[in-house]
């Protein structure tokens, strides 16, 4: 009988210690309505010299707006104060299309009217914050990238 009740607090303990490490991940959409609330550019040259800047978006940038539609299309809208006597104004709008690759991460954004393209990863996707690392190739001298970081407005 003590075998018994062993084999049975054994069995208990093995059923409820295990751990699901294979749990899925929980997969956050890009599309949706976006803020910036700040970037950080990099410049980082051969030899090794080079750093970053990190730039706080002001309360009107941060009224600015990213919108990724579910038909991989968007806009871009930037705002910032402008004026002869200051105001909060949207200082450019661009259209745009995407491709983004779910599973690596990886996405490019072409604007309209342009045959250049912004190419990047997501580096951070979670329900309220997205981080977009846009990378500058075009110089194999220098490593150049823009990481913007995002609050989600809307779904």
């Amino acid at each position: 009988m003590k075998k018994l009740a062993l084999i049975a607090g054994l069995s208990l303990l093995a059923f409820t210690g295990c751990n699901d490490d294979d749990a899925p991940e929980q997969v956050f959409p890009l599309v949706g309505t976006w803020s910036p609330t700040k970037e950080v550019i990099t410049e980082v040259e051969v030899d090794g010299t080079g750093g970053s800047d990190e730039i706080v978006y002001t309360d009107c940038q941060k009224e600015s707006r990213w919108v990724f539609n579910e038909n991989l299309s968007g806009k871009r809208t930037n705002k910032d104060m402008a004026g002869s006597t200051p105001t909060c104004s949207t200082i450019s709008e661009r259209n745009f299309s995407y491709v983004y690759n779910a599973s690596e991460k990886n996405i490019e954004i072409k604007y309209q009217g342009t045959v250049v393209s912004d190419k990047g990863k997501i580096t951070l996707l979670d329900a309220q914050t997205m981080n977009l690392k846009i990378e500058d190739t075009t110089d194999p001298t220098v490593y150049k990238s823009t990481t913007y970081t995002f609050k989600r407005i809307a779904q």
